[in-house]
Formats: C-alpha cells, structure tokens, sequence
C-alpha cells in the first residue's frame, strides 16, 4: 500500500524535475513555455505559477537538504517568469542564515528555526519587521551506510548514539547483530561521517538522538558537530560522496541523496515494525508536529521520540526564511512570486518526485496566507 501510494504522489507530480550540478538559472527559455493572462501576469503551462511584477535577481542561500528541491522549483519558475533570475546558493543552513542577518540575500533556506538572537538580528535588515520562518520543504534524513553484503539494515538511537560517539567501532558489534540477527555482519571498522559545516541537518539528526538516546548522547546539539572522533565532509553531497565511496562508513543526510550505492538503514522506535525512511513516514511525523513560533512565525516542534507505526522520528523540516515586514522593494515583488508558488498545491507536489516530504495541508495553507501578506 506504501508503495502504491508513493507511486501515486509521483504520478501527481506535475514538471517535476532534477536538477543537478551548482544553481544559477536564469530567465532564459522557449518561447512557448508561458501563457499570458487577463491581467498582465504570466503563468506557467499546467501550473500556478504568477509572475505578477517579479523581475530582477533573486539572491538566496542556505540549508543543502533542499537543494535538489530549490533547483527543481527555480526550474518551473524562470521558465515562466522569464524577467526573473534566481540564484541559490546551498551553503548550508548556517551561512543561510548569516547572508540573511546581513542583508546578503532576499531570503534564506534553514532546517533550523531561528534563534532569539538570530530574530534580534534580522531587524536590523527588516525594517520595522523581523525574520520569520516559513516551513515549506520537509523530509527524512536517511542514515545512509555502505556495508558490503549487508541489506535492510535495522539500528535504533542508542546503537547510532554510541556509533557517532565513537563507542561501537565494529559492524559486528554485538549491539549492532542484536538488532540485525539474520544479517552477515562484517568484522569491518565502522567509518562515520558528520558534516564539517554548520548544518541545520547535523541539528536534527542529533536532536533525535538527544530525545530518543538521552542516557547515550550528552551533546547539547546545534547545528555545528560536537561529538568527538568520526570524519567530516561538507554539505550533504559531501557527506554522501564519502559514503559512496568508503566501505564501511554511515551518514546521516536527506533521502534524496541516499541513492546510488548507497542504502538506508531502517529504525527500530518501539513501533511494531521498524520504520523505513520514506517521504510518507516524513509526512506522518510532521503531522505531528505543533506550531511554536508566534506571530507570523511557523516554526514547528517535531516529535523525536514518537513511537507511533509509520512515523519516521529523523526528520526535518526547512524552514525558508524572510521579513515579515521591510522586505527590499527591488527584491519583494519576486520573493512573494516565488513562495507563493512554492507553497502551492502544484509547487508541494513536486517534492514527493523528488524524494521530500511535501508539508500538512494545515500547515502550508497558513504558509500561503502570511507569504501574501509579506511586504
């Protein structure tokens, strides 16, 4: 049933595409890609796309996790709105979030809310606003492994605690075949990855593990990688590379890149069977989630140790991250353009081709109404 679900949402999908390599698109296409409506706007064939007033260069920057799903929107997007050029840069959710504070970007990609000192910061490039949250890209963040012979692998959040701890070095630990009893573990030295940068991914895999593991992991968390040992990379692609290419080594990083030779471990949560990282089992847990931030902020509170069946714990949410208010007048016209379209039904539908999670209903329908409102 899982699967024809999944295979139902890809269906749906509506021009969904991948895009690889670095992201500078411009408002460069065919002729006939875009139609012309009543009232001057411009939309996109079979989409909601409306340019409006939007024109100019859009600059933005951050979280790496929603790379693959930027590039795919900025694809539908500037072959509609051909006087708009956007340029996204997947530096991760920290620079994101910098190049915002200091007024580098028209807006910024993070998997982690801001902080009270980061909102403090913003309004100082809002004027008379500050910096929101605007959940629009959800997903899990697969443990990815490369461990020779051995498939469907099951590992819990205290085996993974002490593996990022550098406590468990072996694949044939003794924790490790407790979970795994059929499979042919290898005497094989355990090579883990953590990201080198300041990731809001790095932020949620350790805050699963500091609310499902807390006798296990005693970091505090953050988006910079405090546990000691392992080996690093940067941004998600990074991480993946390494895996790929190193027998024996385990990440952690967005489904989207746990492919090609690389596989995903299933958790063990306490639910009746372990769960697999798949966009639905995202999209039930972050139906779970509750809105905590206040005002026009929708940051989300995620719960990390549900033990509900389907319910994928490791999971983020990414937040896209802009002035309610003193947006810059260059920029506003395309930003609203923009977000309005990746907030829509047509906009979320694509992130199920592309291995996300697209957010609750009840959730992006109040992403859609503050998004009109921005000024």
């Amino acid at each position: 049933m899982k699967l024809q679900r999944k295979n139902r949402l890809r269906a749906l999908s509506l021009g969904a595409v991948a895009v690889s390599g670095a992201l500078a698109l411009t408002a460069c296409g065919s002729d006939d890609t875009g139609t012309g409506s009543s009232d001057g706007s411009t939309t996109a064939a079979n989409s909601s796309i409306k340019c409006d007033d939007a024109k100019g260069q859009l600059l933005a920057n951050g979280s790496s996790a929603q790379k693959n799903a930027i590039d795919a929107w900025v694809k539908q997007f500037v072959t509609a709105c051909k006087d708009v050029q956007i340029n996204y840069k997947s530096e991760g959710s920290g620079a994101g979030v910098t190049a915002f504070t200091q007024g580098q970007v028209a807006f910024a990609g993070s998997d982690s809310a801001l902080k009270p000192e980061e909102v403090t910061a913003s309004k100082k490039v809002c004027t008379d606003g500050q910096g929101i949250d605007l959940p629009m890209v959800g997903g899990p963040i697969a443990v990815g492994y490369n461990v020779p012979g051995v498939e469907g692998l099951v590992l819990d959040a205290e085996t993974l605690a002490k593996i990022f701890d550098s406590k468990i070095t072996k694949w044939n630990d003794a924790a490790i075949k407790k979970l795994n009893p059929d499979a042919k573990l290898p005497d094989l030295k355990i090579q883990a990855f953590h990201r080198s940068d300041e990731s809001g991914t790095t932020d949620n895999f350790t805050k699963y593990l500091i609310a499902a593991a807390p006798d296990q992991w005693k970091y505090e968390g953050g988006k910079a990688w405090q546990a000691k040992g392992g080996q690093s990379a940067s941004g998600s692609s990074g991480v993946a590379q390494q895996v790929k290419q190193t027998s024996g080594a385990i990440s952690y990083m967005e489904l989207s890149y746990a492919k090609d030779g690389i596989a995903a471990a299933k958790l063990n949560t306490g639910a009746s069977e372990p769960v697999e990282a798949t966009v639905e089992n995202a999209t039930t847990a972050i139906a779970d989630a509750k809105i905590v931030g206040t005002g026009k902020d929708l940051a989300l509170e995620l719960n990390r140790a549900t033990k509900a069946d389907g319910a994928y714990p490791i999971t983020l949410v990414t937040y896209e991250i802009v002035c309610d208010k003193g947006n810059k007048a260059d920029t506003l016209a395309a930003t609203k353009a923009f977000l309005t379209y990746i907030a829509s039904e047509d906009g979320q539908k694509i992130l199920a081709e592309n291995d996300y999670a697209p957010i609750p209903e009840e959730i992006i329908a109040k992403v859609r109404t503050t998004v009109a409102g921005l000024s």
